[in-house]
């Protein structure tokens, strides 16, 4: 049996955006690796400028989310902003501005379990300490998208990530997982190199129904 920490991400707002560029930021389903480094360093009050620190973390877990199933779907609503010396999807930057149309996923609610490594250097116990009482305010994908409740639930022990999420509730919906292999696979593009730019690696991830799936309206 394991130890898994149990993380709750829920909000009015979330952004787990994906390999973009400027004129078009959209949301992936799911947390992203990323942004879970990200809200992990947050807590932990790793600078932005730590990379070494950064990759540490980054190198630390394994994880899965849940896209948990409840009475309310959740939904995508798109914002903009005008932004100077962007990157278009050409991958050139332009020197008018452009208008930057930027998805964000509307009352949803992740389920996440996170197992640390065996060659970590981070503790369960600081894990849990500093997502209870963060450093730096930690936010769903973007600073704008705070969260609704405190980000640790609890502590599982179970034979694996699957087996931690099905033992929490609401039991329902669909994970993504960086374990437990089947056929039902796909790649993204959320792996941070911590290099001090915004630089990303790929990851395989394993798609589990479990007692129904759930899907955007």
């Amino acid at each position: 049996m394991n130890e898994y920490i149990i993380l709750l991400l829920k909000g009015v707002l979330q952004s787990w955006g994906g390999h973009t560029y400027e004129d078009y930021r959209p949301s992936n389903l799911f947390p992203t690796r990323s942004g879970l480094v990200g809200l992990l360093a947050a807590c932990l009050g790793i600078d932005r400028k730590d990379v070494v620190s950064q990759r540490a973390l980054s190198e630390s877990f394994r994880y899965a989310v849940r896209v948990d199933e409840t009475a309310n779907r959740f939904y995508k609503i798109t914002d903009f902003h005008t932004v100077l010396k962007a990157r278009r999807v050409s991958g050139k930057a332009g020197d008018d501005p452009v208008v930057s149309r930027r998805e964000y996923l509307c009352d949803a609610t992740f389920t996440v379990a996170l197992k640390l490594t065996d060659t970590t250097g981070f503790s369960v116990q600081r894990m849990i300490e500093h997502l209870q009482k963060p450093v730096y305010t930690p936010f769903l994908g973007r600073r704008s998208c705070p969260l609704s409740v405190p980000p640790f639930h609890s502590i599982v022990q179970a034979e694996s990530l699957i087996k931690a999420l099905e033992a929490v509730e609401p039991f329902r919906g669909t994970i993504y997982s960086e374990e437990d292999e089947n056929d039902n696979r796909f790649i993204v593009r959320d792996v941070p190199l911590c290099n001090g730019k915004r630089q990303f690696a790929t990851r395989t991830v394993y798609i589990h129904p479990t007692g129904g799936s759930y899907a955007p309206q």
